[in-house]
């Protein structure tokens, strides 16, 4: 098979969409548009028609053919996203919220374990899929079989808590053995309803893993605001293990009567107190954050995932670009500002001038 070639990113930080809100669109379709937008790359999601990993694990026609997409459309492949199928591997339950997420193959005949173990096989094709492709990470959902007890009613013992952390990590580390194998990273979203969803989970969870170098996080500031989490701090504090970056918004709308729960209230509901929008339009604290990832030398992919029931995406997106395009001039400076203020400084400016014919 010939070496994957894509199109270099044209920025330091490439800016990429996440392509898994556009799944009902033919793959075709969505790179066409996000080249002609001036997108430097995708975030290929494995579900619709964009990316089938267990496909893509052998068949080299495939990948080309998803290489050629994206090369006719000005486009690098940076990540690989397997939330879906990622979900199911440790969750509990498992129930027809999963089969609607999953593909007919996964599914089988609905047995949990079943379900977790075939969704586990296809998260570690997933590995398989990117390296051909030349993508350095996977993106995705890990499940969990605690999320269940997040209120601590009826209470939750302290060993139900290790129990989930300890299933975690022995469904984990047999896929992160082929991760490791492939050279491909895993980047977890820290995520409600993840087995790591705020800081000290975060903290936990790479610590049953062993601090694995291929486990890190895909940071998501969307799901931080809400919980009152400080998303600058949590980028300082877990900068290492920091492998993808999603640019995700979210607004506050707690006023009295709307909670942070949700209230089972669908997206768009103005009796949420929180709810998805574009970036730019909530409480992410967006120039902060771009200094933070310039401070920790983050130089991975910024991929834009576009969400918000008020916005029309073929606004939203472009939208984006443009805020994530203005962030990046926001860069460390090639000098400090006070150096002006040294003796030296001074003195050399001054023979400079005395020198001057």
């Amino acid at each position: 098979m010939s070496e994957p070639t894509t199109t270099p990113a044209t920025t330091p930080r490439p800016v990429t969409l996440f392509t898994g809100q556009w799944a009902d669109l033919p793959f075709e379709d969505v790179a066409r548009m996000a080249g002609d937008w001036g997108f430097d790359g995708l975030e290929i999601a494995c579900w619709g028609d964009h990316l089938d990993p267990v496909r893509a694990a052998q068949d080299d026609d495939y990948v080309q053919d998803r290489l050629r997409i994206l090369r006719e459309n000005n486009l690098a492949v940076h990540a690989i996203a397997i939330h879906l199928t990622g979900q199911a591997v440790g969750d509990d339950p498992i129930d027809e919220r999963h089969q609607d997420i999953l593909t007919p193959e996964v599914w089988g005949d609905g047995d949990p374990e079943g379900v977790r173990r075939r969704a586990a096989e296809v998260v570690k094709d997933s590995a398989r899929a990117a390296a051909r492709l030349g993508a350095s990470v996977v993106t995705g959902f890990t499940g969990s079989s605690i999320w269940k007890y997040v209120a601590m009613f009826p209470p939750a013992s302290e060993r139900m808590i290790d129990r989930g952390y300890e299933d975690f990590a022995a469904r984990w580390n047999p896929i992160m053995d082929v991760f490791d194998a492939e050279g491909v990273r895993f980047a977890l979203e820290v995520h409600p309803s993840e087995i790591a969803y705020d800081y000290w989970t975060a903290q936990r969870t790479l610590e049953i893993m062993g601090d694995r170098p291929g486990f890190g996080l895909n940071f998501d500031p969307s799901h931080f605001v809400w919980q009152d989490l400080d998303p600058v701090m949590f980028l300082q504090d877990f900068a290492p293990h920091i492998f993808h970056v999603h640019v995700k918004e979210s607004v506050r709308q707690l006023n009295g009567r709307n909670g942070r729960l949700g209230s089972h209230l669908p997206w768009g509901d103005p009796r949420r107190g929180w709810d998805f929008v574009t970036a730019g339009h909530g409480d992410v604290p967006w120039k902060p954050i771009f200094r933070m990832l310039n401070s920790i030398g983050y130089q991975g992919p910024t991929s834009i995932e576009w969400e918000d029931a008020g916005m029309d995406r073929l606004v939203g997106a472009p939208e984006a670009l443009a805020l994530v395009r203005e962030l990046a001039t926001i860069a460390p400076s090639g000098a400090s500002f006070d150096a002006a203020f040294s003796a030296s400084a001074q003195n050399s400016q001054f023979t400079t001038t005395k020198e001057a014919p």
